[in-house]
């Protein structure tokens, strides 16, 4: 059984940083990890994608501003997140995913159970 947990949330300024990190404990076979992220009444909305190539997307908010990564065992997963905007306030969640490897929560099967970020003005 795969567990993924997120860490590196917390408090920074507007234009500020922040990374998170995601730790995969288990063994786990997937196409692609990504970043989500929801605020409470909103849906979850895809941040960013990356595949077992490296090869990664980026929603249009958050292009030129995060960068995702991952370390070279494929073990963990990273947003660094830069010139952050109020707006990025959001419960961040990591996941895993078999197919589709599109920002949509339907294409992926592991979560995590998120980390607070909040982007003060």
């Amino acid at each position: 059984q795969v567990q993924l947990v997120e860490s590196g949330g917390g408090s920074a300024q507007a234009d500020g940083s922040l990374r998170l990190s995601c730790q995969a404990f288990g063994y786990i076979s997937y196409m692609c990890m990504a970043w989500f992220r929801q605020t409470p009444g909103k849906e979850r909305e895809g941040v960013a994608v990356i595949d077992t190539k490296g090869t990664s997307t980026y929603a249009d908010f958050v292009k030129g501003r995060f960068t995702i990564s991952q370390n070279n065992a494929k073990s963990v997963l990273y947003l660094q997140m830069n010139s952050l905007k109020p707006e990025d306030t959001a419960m961040y969640y990591c996941a895993a995913g078999v197919f589709g490897c599109r920002l949509l929560p339907h294409d992926y099967s592991r979560w995590g159970q998120g980390t607070q970020v909040t982007v003060s003005s």
